[in-house]
């Protein structure tokens, strides 16, 4: 078995951290007749950058992309709370857009495609998926590490799924529906390349209420669940104890358990390890398990 190559990155600049990191895993992303591609920040809310993806984290991915002449690209987000416009005012993408070239979608009011979820008694449910999403060709997701008040930790994964719907109260559907929904929606929408920005990531009340983590790591790979189940290690979490990611795990859809991941960088799990103070909420969602989950997955 080939293992899944993430890269981990540890240093004092921002920018730095993750272009090395990109770097590392240069032979793995596959950029090559790409047409479509999505890079997708995190703007779950607009107005508190600690929520947010950082500019200087956005500008090292496009940067890595316009050095090896990739292009058009399209910028997509639909925040949670507040307008896109206002996000990329406040947190400084504007220049991006002239920059770069972008494309800019609105994934909340986007044309959409119907996905069947479940509901909260796990009957057949609809939401609505974004279809330039769905479309695209190379999805790139670029977000800070943080807690969760639903699904215990959010990286790469949560970011595109919940991000791509147009309504996304929908997914919600209790801990034991969420976590189902977004491993359903996995299958369509997960990226094809994970950046997570820990320069700074959030603990306690996240998704956009916590607090700091000082943490200064980058984190890359063309697996999203080796890289999402790498940065949830690190932050001392159990990715089995994820609903979604150990469906994602059982399942199949990437490799993501210790033996299965080839660390690159210039720092090992261990020296970048640092555990964050859960949400207090974890200990309930952690009840996301279901009978005869089978018949569900």
């Amino acid at each position: 078995m080939i293992p899944s190559r993430v890269a981990l990155i540890q240093g004092q600049d921002r920018y730095d951290n993750i272009t090395r990191a990109l770097e590392a895993i240069d032979s793995e992303i596959d950029l090559a007749d790409k047409q479509h591609i999505v890079i997708k920040p995190n703007f779950v809310t607009t107005h508190r950058d600690l929520a947010a993806t950082h500019a200087d984290a956005m500008r090292a991915v496009l940067d890595y992309m316009r050095e090896r002449g990739v292009g058009p690209i399209t910028l997509a987000e639909g925040p949670a709370i507040g307008s896109l416009e206002n996000g990329l005012r406040n947190y400084g993408y504007e220049p991006f857009i002239r920059e770069y070239g972008l494309r800019v979608v609105d994934l909340n009011h986007d044309e959409t495609r119907p996905i069947q979820v479940w509901n909260a008694r796990f009957q057949p449910h609809t939401v609505q998926v974004s279809r330039t999403v769905l479309e695209s060709d190379m999805r790139i997701s670029v977000g800070p590490p943080k807690t969760h008040d639903d699904v215990i930790v959010t990286h790469s994964l949560k970011n595109y799924a919940v991000g791509s719907l147009v309504g996304k109260r929908a997914v919600h559907q209790g801990c034991a529906g969420i976590n189902l929904n977004l491993y359903k929606l996995a299958h369509y929408v997960a990226p094809h390349l994970s950046v997570i920005d820990g320069f700074v990531g959030m603990e306690g009340h996240g998704p956009t209420r916590g607090e700091p983590v000082d943490w200064r790591v980058a984190i890359a790979s063309t697996d999203f669940l080796a890289a999402d189940c790498l940065a949830t290690r690190l932050m001392g979490f159990d990715p089995h104890e994820v609903g979604y990611l150990h469906y994602c795990l059982i399942k199949g859809l990437g490799r993501g358990e210790p033996e299965e991941i080839e660390v690159v960088g210039n720092v090992t799990p261990e020296e970048a390890y640092h555990p964050f103070r859960p949400h207090p909420t974890t200990e309930e969602q952690r009840r996301w398990q279901v009978d005869d989950v089978e018949r569900y997955l």
